[in-house]
């Protein structure tokens, strides 16, 4: 399972990079979205207020991480997928995916951190516990995403199903990731964190290993 691991990520870093204009897209998205934010909000002025900069940081991540993994499965026709079937396991197939997107929406998510930094200003008090949430979130949209593309790939209007099925898994992590955000702007201690970070670890393994086990059956389909 490893080797098969390693030829299917390097895989996707080599179709990812030879359509370098999908890549560049997101990336242009979150650069454009952030500077929208900077015009909208009177942010030129100090107007934008440290929650405000908060949600908006997260919500614009989360569209990101749907862009940028949404097409997981949604772009592989059908015959590259039988081929799949026949040379790797599902197993292999489904951690490859999720541990690309989870790189990608990672940088994603830096950049983006890196962008609101420099654009927004930077409110956040206590640095380690907010890049901690922020790979937990990261990790958290990309497992539950690829899980949702992988099923609504199977359906003939998959851009629909996957939003319906991905909402209700989204929401908490997002929501989680925001209230950590949130104490991480305060400075607060790790201690008053400790449970909502326990809790997007949890959510995160939760779904992964549901992934894992599930995806073998929709495969097959």
């Amino acid at each position: 399972m490893f080797q098969q691991l390693k030829t299917l990520i390097k895989k996707e870093i080599t179709l990812e990079w030879r359509q370098k204009y999908a890549l560049n897209g997101i990336l242009l998205y979150v650069i454009s979205a952030v500077f929208l934010t900077y015009l909208s909000f009177g942010a030129r002025d100090g107007n934008i207020s440290p929650p405000t900069w908060n949600s908006l940081y997260w919500i614009i991540i989360l569209f990101s991480a749907v862009n940028a993994v949404a097409k997981s499965f949604v772009q592989e026709h059908q015959g590259r997928q039988l081929y799949y079937y026949m040379v790797a396991s599902p197993e292999s197939i489904i951690l490859s995916k999720m541990i690309y997107n989870a790189l990608l929406t990672l940088l994603l998510a830096l950049l983006g951190y890196l962008v609101f930094s420099v654009i927004l200003g930077n409110p956040i008090a206590n640095q380690g516990l907010f890049l901690v949430n922020l790979v937990l979130g990261a990790l958290g949209f990309s497992a539950c995403l690829t899980m949702v593309s992988g099923i609504a790939s199977k359906a003939s209007n998959n851009a629909t199903l996957m939003a319906i099925l991905s909402f209700p898994v989204v929401i908490p992590i997002l929501l989680m990731a925001i209230r950590v955000s949130k104490n991480a702007m305060d400075g607060l201690d790790w201690s008053t964190s400790s449970d909502k970070v326990l809790t997007l670890v949890a959510i995160n393994a939760i779904v992964t290993a549901t992934a894992y086990l599930l995806f073998p059956y929709v495969w097959r389909s």
